[in-house]
């Protein structure tokens, strides 16, 4: 008997580690007026270039089946089950999950699950999910395993940069007038996720100086926290991520790697979006 883990598909972990941790992944969806898809079924570049001709599409969260299906799976071969999903407050899976845990519990009643709800999204998430699958490689038990992944987000920050306001308004993730002050004054955001929503950290005039303001947070919790692992985000703009992850190598002496954000997040964000997820060996204070 083993722990299994288990996340959704906004959590964007590569699919080389996903499949060395053995990591199930759980897809959410997204929907055009005229097309409906699974967003681990699309290409990136493709999908993007697919939101500029028919508009910003909507997302929605696996059905109840699905998880029902993917958990029995797990657990009638008599393993434990950590699932790690996107934040309560940006989506119903969690509560889906929850709902659908008490399900197969009434069939599975020894079955050992923990749902955990990652207050984020992305390598956030991805970060909580691949630090409890390395817990559980190691044969850690699952509450250890869940005590491993709460740790981690306390720990973590998400640090990101749209491009513009348009499609966080769009979406709802952000204040409305926040986004229209942004179109007048020309305002960039700096933007995290905190109590499991989008909000500002600092606002400034131009994408360089709100990339500027980025690092210098980041450097901050370096050296008061002392980060662990770090990874660059984008949304169509990898040559400026890879400029980010130099200058961030540079900075820190330790590897940084790179991963795009797929559509789900993606469509609430916008292209040209570009960020920042790292996690540190203290707890990071709010």
């Amino acid at each position: 008997m083993t722990v299994k883990i288990m996340t959704d598909s906004t959590s964007y972990i590569d699919e080389k580690l996903r499949s060395e941790l053995d990591i199930k992944v759980i897809p959410l969806y997204v929907s055009f007026q005229d097309i409906s898809m699974k967003e681990t079924e699309i290409e990136n570049e493709e999908f993007y270039e697919m939101m500029e001709q028919k508009g910003i599409p909507v997302s929605s969260q696996p059905s109840l089946g699905e998880l029902y299906e993917e958990m029995v799976k797990i657990v009638a071969k008599g393993d434990d089950l950590l699932c790690i999903f996107l934040s309560s407050e940006m989506s119903g899976t969690y509560a889906s999950a929850c709902k659908v845990k008490e399900k197969v519990l009434e069939k599975y009643q020894d079955a050992k699950i923990h749902i955990l709800d990652s207050r984020s999204n992305s390598m956030q998430l991805g970060f909580a999910t691949i630090v409890a699958a390395r817990a559980a490689k190691m044969d850690k038990p699952l509450d250890k395993v869940k005590e491993i992944a709460e740790q981690n987000i306390k720990r973590s920050r998400f640090l990101f940069i749209p491009d513009n306001l348009v499609y966080l308004e769009k979406g709802g993730r952000i204040g409305g007038a926040s986004a229209l002050i942004g179109k007048i004054l020309k305002i960039i955001p700096v933007l995290t996720v905190r109590d499991g929503k989008t909000t500002i950290l600092k606002t400034v005039r131009t994408k360089v100086k709100a990339i500027k303001a980025m690092i210098d947070k980041m450097l901050q919790d370096h050296l008061d926290y002392g980060i662990q692992e770090i990874i660059v985000h984008h949304i169509n703009c990898y040559e400026q991520a890879k400029d980010l992850a130099n200058n961030l190598r540079g900075k820190l002496k330790i590897d940084v790697t790179i991963a795009d954000i797929g559509p789900v997040i993606g469509l609430h964000v916008g292209p040209g979006a570009i960020g920042i997820v790292y996690y540190t060996k203290k707890d990071i204070k709010i």
